[in-house]
């Protein structure tokens, strides 16, 4: 459990390299206030995706459509999202969570499952960060139904805007190996168009959720 915890901890120090670090970064797709650039992973022999867009709503309604808990919203308004469980708390801010995924792609990707431990952290100017990595859990041996996809670290920055209540700097790195045997063609087409998609399906959410 110590190690699943020091795991989380290490993603969501490697998130904040990421952030601080411009370098390599190349821009793969614009969307309106949206923008996803990319860089070879060193994780593993993929990419590491960063996408970054303002969400016209206050962090705490960002935050209350992004957060990874149980019977969160996510599963409502994330397209790639079908279902999500918390496997163990470990404590009040790390989790092995359990994500599943739909066919996507004009079902050329079958239904994929993540196991991570999740972290959740709070800085001192009001950031908000989820992060999160891939752990083996005894409570999720892979499933026949799914293809097992295995997440590096990854997550999500929601970064409030001084002087600006009611918008939010969403900053997102992903970095996915969606596993199977899938073209690279397809996991370099179908990640920016997700990532756009994934920022487009929040601020629909947060706004008709009012909150």
């Amino acid at each position: 459990t110590m190690e699943r915890a020091a795991l989380a901890e290490e993603a969501a120090e490697k998130l904040g390299l990421y952030r601080r670090d411009p370098g390599g970064w190349r821009g793969c797709r614009r969307a309106g206030e949206v923008a996803v650039s990319c860089r070879p992973s060193a994780e593993f022999a993929g990419s590491l995706y960063r996408g970054e867009g303002i969400v016209p709503a206050s962090p705490e309604a960002v935050w209350e459509c992004i957060k990874p808990v149980a019977g969160g919203l996510r599963t409502k308004w994330d397209q790639n999202v079908k279902d999500f469980e918390v496997v163990e708390a470990i404590s009040d801010t790390v989790s092995v969570c359990r994500t599943t995924t739909p066919s996507a792609f004009m079902r050329i990707i079958s239904p994929r499952e993540f196991v991570d431990v999740v972290l959740i952290k709070q800085y001192e100017d009001g950031t908000m960060l989820s992060a999160a990595t891939n752990v083996e859990h005894p409570l999720c041996p892979p499933q026949a139904d799914f293809v097992r996809g295995f997440n590096y670290p990854c997550g999500c920055f929601c970064i409030p805007l001084p002087g600006e209540p009611d918008r939010t700097q969403l900053l997102t790195f992903f970095q996915t190996d969606l596993g199977g045997y899938l073209p690279q063609t397809v996991v370099d087409s179908f990640f920016p168009a997700s990532i756009a998609g994934f920022y487009s399906n929040l601020t629909k959410a947060v706004k008709a959720l009012n909150l």
